[in-house]
């Protein structure tokens, strides 16, 4: 049995030919790709009832309401537009159609590659559905990156996507994973990203959506995905970092312990003091790194989980994200502010960041991706490191063995304040070591209870994070 993915024209012509399914398509943006490729299959007249694009912003606001912020690629905007024409489906053919029938509303609102838009091109996607005849709707929605060239290859990914979000939503619907993979048939790697996804409504109440924005970076639909700081609410990052100041530590924080709330800390004071920094707006983000354990195929979802738990129980947003090297992530930041970017890391990471196999295969080497990570003048944060439990042997960046052949270039971050040490810190901390703690943890209740924060203790007791109850349970 073959387990290559219908073609886009198949899925479409299948949908078409299901006499039971009703709706209309809205798009803004790109043209009306998806409905194109629905109308090319043949068979759409017995499936779309309507299709429309309103590009003029005067019709689209006589249709769909004004937007305050004069912003229309927007989840708001999505949303408007998927409510309005589910809305019309009902009350203009539900009347007259079978009452086997069941409707949908798909809606999408992006902004693509033109002779006058040459910056970032993204955009929203939804459909809003029934799954039953006279079902209360369930909606599922998507914000995507365009990462093709030309204005024609973005809209043909967009039309493409569409027909697989339709086709997914009533196919795969109690199969949400098979319905995220399903997302990316017919588009190559790379022209594209899915970087938010959200279901809601009474046949998704059982989803955690926070499993399913795992689920795109685990299947390469997505680099990075980002986590609020309620413990609930998925964010895109064009509204969290929208030209804030943002200090980033990059950590397993498993678990995270009292030293890394200590760094955390320590470099947020050392970023405040810059000149350009609006402390009033600058926020910590902690990220983790899911790259060597996508690498070693052991994706471990709830343990990620736990680990954003824990940093949002200390009111962090969190960073989930497949990039290796620091200067991928600073571009990432990039994209969605204008404000100064920092990292805070330990001497270990300084240790890495120097080293030549680190940037094995990586065109340009060491300089090249220095050059890249200090491009719009970034700054690392140094917090020092107790070497063989000797309180007066302390590691700092003043005493920081740097490789041979790379001293003078230490040297010239330092002198040119791109690396800076954590001054703020508490001696009491540089003994704890996350491994040591993670051990201790699958031992049962003991010492490590202060080596952690009070809150984060009692997520982990609560909830039998990382091993904690299978041992417990053994006494």
């Amino acid at each position: 049995m073959s387990t290559e993915p219908l073609t886009t024209m198949q899925k479409a012509f299948a949908f078409n030919m299901d006499g039971d399914k009703y709706g209309t398509i809205a798009e803004i943006g790109a043209g009306q790709e998806v409905s194109r490729c629905f109308f090319r299959a043949g068979g759409a007249a017995g499936t779309i009832a309507k299709t429309i694009s309103a590009y003029d912003m005067s019709f689209s606001d006589a249709i769909y309401g004004e937007e305050e912020n004069k912003r229309y690629v927007t989840e708001n905007r999505l949303k408007k537009m998927l409510d309005k024409e589910f809305g019309l489906v009902l009350a203009r053919v539900s009347a007259a159609r079978p009452e086997t029938s069941t409707y949908f509303a798909f809606a999408n609102t992006v902004t693509a590659r033109s002779f006058s838009q040459r910056g970032e091109s993204h955009g929203w996607l939804g459909v809003k559905l029934q799954l039953e005849p006279g079902a209360e709707p369930n909606e599922i929605l998507l914000h995507i990156r365009m990462l093709d060239e030309s204005h024609t290859l973005q809209q043909e990914a967009v039309g493409i996507l569409g027909v697989n979000l339709i086709y997914g939503a009533f196919h795969f619907h109690n199969q949400p994973e098979e319905l995220i993979k399903s997302l990316g048939d017919n588009l190559a790697y790379g022209r594209l990203e899915v970087d938010l996804i959200r279901f809601t409504g009474p046949d998704f109440k059982h989803l955690d959506n926070r499993f399913m924005a795992l689920k795109l970076v685990e299947m390469d639909l997505t680099d990075a995905v980002v986590f609020g700081a309620d413990r609930k609410t998925l964010v895109h990052p064009s509204e969290l970092f929208y030209n804030r100041d943002i200090l980033m530590m990059r950590s397993m924080f498993r678990p995270v312990t009292n030293v890394s709330v200590d760094m955390m800390t320590g470099g947020m004071e050392i970023f405040t003091r810059i000149p350009e920094v609006n402390g009033a707006t600058a926020m910590i983000v902690p990220e983790i790194s899911v790259a060597e354990m996508r690498r070693q195929k052991a994706f471990d979802m709830q343990d990620i989980l736990n680990r954003v738990d824990c940093l949002n129980i200390l009111k962090y947003p969190v960073v989930v994200s497949n990039y290796l090297r620091y200067f991928r992530l600073a571009d990432y930041l990039d994209r969605y502010t204008k404000g100064k970017i920092a990292f805070v890391i330990g001497i270990p990471n300084l240790e890495m960041l120097f080293e030549d196999a680190y940037y094995e295969g990586l065109k340009g080497g060491i300089m090249g991706a220095f050059a890249t990570l200090f491009d719009r003048d970034t700054h690392l944060f140094v917090y020092p490191m107790r070497r063989n439990d000797n309180p007066d042997d302390i590691i700092t960046t003043e005493n920081f063995p740097a490789p041979e052949h790379l001293k003078h270039f230490y040297a010239h971050l330092r002198e040119n304040n791109k690396i800076l040490p954590v001054e703020k810190y508490k001696d009491a901390n540089m003994h704890i070591w996350p491994e040591d703690v993670l051990k201790e943890i699958t031992k049962g209740p003991g010492d490590w209870q202060a080596t952690v924060p009070t809150e984060v203790y009692n997520e982990i007791v609560k909830h039998c994070m990382f091993g904690f109850c299978s041992q417990v349970q053994q006494f």
